[in-house]
C-alpha cells in the first residue's frame, strides 16, 4: 500500500497562506482610516477630519488663523487646545476660551467649567482678587466683535444668566411678558442688562442705548 504524505502537507501549507493572507488583508484594511485620521492636506497644522467636523476646508491653509467665534483664538490654536472653534466658551463656565488658555492659571481650565470643583464655575471666580470675576477681567477693554454672547437676545450676556437665576435659551424666563434684560430681579433701581455691566464698556453702553430708543434688543453687539 503506498501512502500520499505530500497532501496533507500542501493543504496544511496552503490553510496556512490563506491565513497569513486574511491577517495582512485585515491590517491593511486598518492603515487608510488611521491614515485619514491623521492626515493634513494643506498642512495647516489641523486634520482633515476636524476641520471637515467643523465646518473648515481641508484644502485651505488660511482657515487656521480664522478666529469664526471671536474668542480670542485662532482656529489652529482651537484644534491643539480640543475646544469649539465655533463656540466662544466651550465648557459654558462664564470664562471665554481664549482667556482661560492665555490667562495662565491653574485655577482655570478651558475644558472643565469647575475647575477645582468647589461648587462655583471659574467664570464667577476671581482668581487675581481684584474684585472682578474672571469672566469680566476683559470687559471694558474687548472689542465689541468679541464681546459676549447673549444667544436669547435679552440683553443679559449668556455668561451672567445663571447669577442672575435666568436661562440662557429664553429671553423671558418668568414668562411676564417683561425681556429679563429689564427686569429688576434684586429691586436696587438698576435693570438686570445693566447689573454686571463696566463704566468703561463702549458696547454695553451701546447696547443700553438701543433699549432706551426702542425698548428692543434685537440683534447681537457684532
Amino acid at each position: 500500500m503506498i501512502f500520499n504524505l505530500e497532501r496533507p502537507r500542501s493543504r496544511s501549507v496552503s490553510l496556512l497562506a490563506a491565513g497569513v493572507l486574511a491577517a495582512a488583508g485585515s491590517t491593511l484594511a486598518l492603515v487608510p482610516s488611521a491614515y485619514a485620521a491623521g492626515r493634513d492636506s494643506d498642512g495647516d497644522g489641523m486634520s482633515n477630519r476636524w476641520e471637515l467636523a467643523n465646518g473648515l476646508n481641508p484644502r485651505n491653509a488660511a482657515d487656521a488663523r480664522k478666529d469664526a467665534d471671536h474668542d480670542g483664538l485662532r482656529n489652529r490654536a482651537e484644534y491643539r487646545q480640543h475646544t469649539n472653534p465655533r463656540d466662544e466658551d466651550t465648557d459654558n463656565d462664564g470664562d471665554d476660551d481664549g482667556d482661560e488658555v492665555k490667562d495662565g492659571r491653574a485655577s482655570t481650565n478651558v475644558l472643565d467649567s469647575d475647575t477645582d470643583n468647589d461648587g462655583t464655575v471659574d467664570g464667577d471666580e476671581d482668581a487675581d482678587r481684584d474684585g472682578l470675576d474672571n469672566e469680566d477681567e476683559d470687559d471694558a477693554t474687548e472689542s465689541c466683535t468679541s464681546d459676549d454672547d447673549d444667544s436669547d437676545i435679552d440683553g443679559i450676556d449668556d455668561e451672567d444668566e445663571n447669577e442672575m437665576g435666568t436661562s440662557a435659551d429664553d429671553d423671558d424666563s418668568d414668562d411676564d411678558g417683561v425681556r429679563d434684560g429689564s427686569e429688576d430681579g434684586d429691586d436696587d433701581g438698576v435693570r438686570d442688562s445693566d447689573e454686571d455691566d463696566d463704566e468703561n464698556d463702549s458696547c454695553d453702553s451701546a447696547d443700553d442705548h438701543d433699549d432706551d430708543e426702542d425698548g428692543d434688543h434685537s440683534g447681537s453687539d457684532d
